[in-house]
């Protein structure tokens, strides 16, 4: 049979804004993500003021290709964050950024970043997250932002945001998944050797996960064991008998290790199953509801209401294959992700088809 293959999309542009001092690990969590997805829908560039090696907080130099005329070709515009992070930026970058705000670019700080982001009054009556050291400093410097020191990222549309260091592969999971959906961004988090999706839906407040006391125990196994029965009704006593543990020493130290209770654990764990099945199955939302332990089509379109703020049918005709209606398996021919911004949209090239 003949193969059919499809003009592959344009990529969706990044800009990566890399400032003086920049700190090297918020440099490389966009990089990281990004080159991660399948299919190389993303095309990052590294811009500065112009184009010059730029030396990172760390002492060592990075090169950086293009000036700040990248982020009027950008669809999303990445500010990683920088040190120190109060000082005076160049009002040509402050400029800059406003510039592809008022155009409708998506923009995007890790950790201080958000800092840039407030300078050029990007995140004017905004909700709002950096650091958590850093969140009062951002809220008395920039009094028109709401900041919330208590949650990993903060996704406002056109404008996200995120705390400290390891909230930036959240925040950049978040995106891929927004752009591509639930599979893909499971695909890049399993290669990154990451949670793919610690709690919560687009508009995410997801607690801060604290330091193990323990660090010699996970409850990684259990989590494993409950992720492969979510169409069972399991009850926090069922996993604290798999760790072996009294259910209250088991609560605690689930949120300590994890950030979240069981109980709001299992349900994004059920809510993202749910959205693999409508990306990727014909099946109906009821049989849907019960493969993923939510017992009925009602739940689910009030936690999908809730959470995620859509509905299963909306989500699936954003991220759905396309499917036989009786048939777990999907096609390989994909949908194309489109969203109702000036931002260029993401598609994802269709696998070829014999």
């Amino acid at each position: 049979m003949r193969e059919e293959t499809a003009t592959p999309a344009a990529p969706h542009r990044v800009a990566v804004l890399v400032l003086d001092d920049v700190l090297p690990l918020d440099l490389g969590i966009p990089a990281q993500v990004f080159i991660a997805v399948p299919g190389a829908p993303y095309r990052l560039t590294l811009c500065g003021r112009t184009a010059r090696p730029v030396t990172t907080a760390a002492g060592f130099a990075v090169t950086v290709t293009a000036g700040l005329e990248a982020l009027r070709g950008a669809d999303t515009v990445i500010v990683p964050g920088y040190a120190p992070h109060l000082r005076e930026l160049p009002a040509d970058v402050l400029a800059a950024l406003a510039e592809a705000h008022a155009r409708g670019r998506r923009l995007v700080s890790i950790c201080t970043g958000a800092f840039a982001l407030a300078a050029a009054g990007v995140l004017d009556g905004r909700k709002a997250t950096t650091h958590w050291k850093y969140a009062d400093e951002l809220a008395a410097r920039y009094p028109t932002v709401s900041v919330d020191p208590r949650v990993l990222y903060v996704d406002e549309g056109q404008v996200l945001t995120s705390a400290g260091v390891a909230a930036g592969i959240d925040l950049c999971l978040h995106l891929v998944r927004r752009d591509l959906g639930a599979r893909t961004a499971n695909e890049v988090a399993r290669a990154l050797v990451s949670a793919p999706h610690r709690d919560g839906g687009q508009a995410q407040y997801i607690k801060r996960p604290l330091a193990p006391e323990d660090p010699g125990v996970s409850l990684a196994a259990t989590r494993e064991w409950a992720a492969a029965r979510l169409h069972e009704p399991l009850t926090v006593p069922q996993l604290a008998a798999h760790a072996h543990m009294a259910p209250r020493t088991f609560a605690r130290r689930f949120v300590t290790e994890t950030g979240t209770t069981p109980l709001r654990w299992l349900l994004a764990a059920r809510l993202d199953r749910a959205r693999e099945l409508l990306e990727t199955t014909g099946l109906a939302v009821d049989h849907i509801a019960d493969r993923c332990g939510l017992g009925s089509p009602s739940n689910l379109r009030l936690h999908f209401r809730r959470v995620l703020g859509t509905t299963p049918t909306a989500y699936r005709a954003a991220f759905a294959a396309t499917a036989r209606p009786d048939s777990g398996r999907a096609r390989t021919t994909t949908a194309v992700t489109t969203r109702s911004s000036p931002s260029q949209p993401l598609e994802r090239a269709p696998a070829r088809r014999r």
